[in-house]
């Protein structure tokens, strides 16, 4: 499940209430400690949750891509606890916290759709997490291809350097990696789509 279907779910009147706003690249979309009014629903772009260490250091937390649901602790907080930054021109769209509290206390299956919908994306995540641990390029873009393909194709659907940021990789290493595969005839692009053999693909 997708965050639009469960937007889709809403009764007409929270629905109604949903808002979209589109964020420059870099542009701050909250920040630490800032009241936590809404959920927040990534429509396009890509968006990164940071967070401040006591000696200074940045840490990104967690990457948001089209379709996720984001800073979910807010619906239990009062505040945020981290700044959220647009990492590419995006859209947000952000549901009302107590109406949808209110709607998770009275509908079981709204409630059950959403906790079906934050399980997919903590499994998701952990792939992802587990991905970045591969440390050898190849073997990391090749097992990305059978997470993200389906019938031996993938269609990105998204610029090759957002994905190098979602796995890991610099861009140039992404591409040195698909044009290397390409040439052994591990893979084949075309048309915006990246075709793959299961017998060229490592047993994970």
């Amino acid at each position: 499940m997708r965050a639009e279907a469960l937007v889709g779910a809403l009764p007409d009147r929270l629905r109604g209430q949903t808002r979209e706003r589109p964020y420059a690249a870099r542009e701050t979309i909250f920040r630490q400690g800032d009241p936590t009014r809404c959920l927040h629903v990534l429509r396009q772009g890509r968006v990164s949750l940071r967070r401040v260490l006591e000696d200074g250091t940045l840490v990104t937390i967690h990457v948001a891509l089209p379709g996720e649901t984001f800073a979910e602790a807010a619906l239990f907080s009062e505040t945020h606890h981290c700044d959220c930054v647009a990492d590419e021109a995006s859209v947000v769209a952000t549901l009302p916290k107590a109406d949808l509290l209110d709607l998770i206390a009275s509908d079981a299956v709204f409630a059950s759709s959403l906790v079906e919908l934050l399980s997919y994306q903590v499994h998701a995540l952990r792939s992802r997490l587990a991905l970045r641990n591969i440390r050898s390029a190849r073997q990391r873009v090749l097992i990305w291809l059978v997470m993200e393909g389906k019938d031996g194709v993938v269609h990105p659907g998204r610029p090759l350097k957002a994905i190098a940021s979602e796995i890991g990789l610099s861009p140039e290493a992404l591409y040195r990696t698909l044009a290397a595969l390409e040439r052994a005839g591990s893979i084949r692009r075309a048309g915006g789509r990246i075709e793959f053999s299961r017998d060229m693909i490592p047993i994970m």
